[in-house]
């Protein structure tokens, strides 16, 4: 028999309570499973407001991109063309093992309807050639990024959103296979095509849970919350590395008050 967990499984029922009132929060079992995971004992270990110098704790994949401090937060700008030169990834100067909470406010500022936004959890090299485990270590390799140096040879997870209109986006995870097939194979299931999310000029906050083996996603905007439950049965498990932010070409915006947290 089972224990059952009565501090979490009581905050589960109040949660659902207060849901019953609040239509755009679905009672949902990925909603289920992500209330579970945030009441875990989380503690921040990192967090930039992004109004000052984003050098301190960031470093830059790309040449062309731009990455502005605002009072308002970061403005990140990729290249304008579709080449891989014009893509850009901001990454984290420090690691992190374990399960990590990873939070922020996005707001989309561009209008393209190519491209997505990505976010990488736990990045590291592959350990093999000049792809030393430590991504620092080959960064040079990397002032052209090119979405193929980060699958091809990066052991990670991705998220992608804000991808194309807000009706015909999607949520998509990705557990990169470094020296294997390109991206065959790396899909984490279930895909999720939320409509009406990141809207051009639409402040959203984006909440990113990895807990063991799955990638618990919550997103909301003033007018909706979705939630995302992705599972990794059988790749093997991230364990550590670097958090980073990848535009593609096209893509442009705002982020503020970007923090992790750890299992305290």
């Amino acid at each position: 028999m089972k224990r059952i967990h009565y501090t979490a499984l009581l905050a589960t029922l109040s949660w659902l309570t207060g849901c019953a009132t609040q239509i755009q929060e679905p009672i949902t079992s990925e909603a289920v499973a992500y209330h579970e995971a945030s009441k875990l004992k989380w503690q921040e270990v990192f967090f930039d407001a992004f109004t000052e110098d984003w050098q301190t704790q960031w470093t830059l994949d790309g040449e062309v991109a731009t990455a502005i401090n605002t009072p308002a937060g970061i403005e990140l700008t990729a290249g304008p063309e579709r080449i891989d030169g014009h893509h850009m990834v901001l990454w984290t100067k420090d690691t992190f093992e374990g399960d990590v909470k990873i939070e922020y406010e996005f707001t989309r500022m561009d209008t393209s309807e190519v491209g997505v936004n990505i976010l990488y959890i736990q990045a590291t090299g592959s350990g093999q050639g000049p792809y030393q485990t430590d991504i620092s270590k080959w960064a040079d390799l990397r002032r052209e990024p090119a979405m193929r140096l980060y699958y091809d040879y990066m052991h990670t997870y991705h998220i992608s959103y804000a991808v194309s209109t807000p009706d015909t986006g999607y949520v998509r995870a990705r557990r990169y296979m470094p020296h294997a097939t390109g991206l065959k194979g790396t899909a984490l299931k279930p895909d999720y095509f939320p409509k009406g999310l990141f809207a051009s000029g639409v402040p959203h906050k984006i909440t990113v849970i990895k807990k063991d083996r799955e990638l618990l996603m919550k997103c909301e905007n003033a007018e909706q919350t979705i939630y995302c439950q992705m599972k990794n049965p059988d790749l093997p498990i991230i364990r550590e590395g670097r958090i980073g932010l990848r535009l593609m070409w096209t893509r442009a915006a705002r982020i503020k008050n970007f923090r992790i947290s750890q299992i305290k």
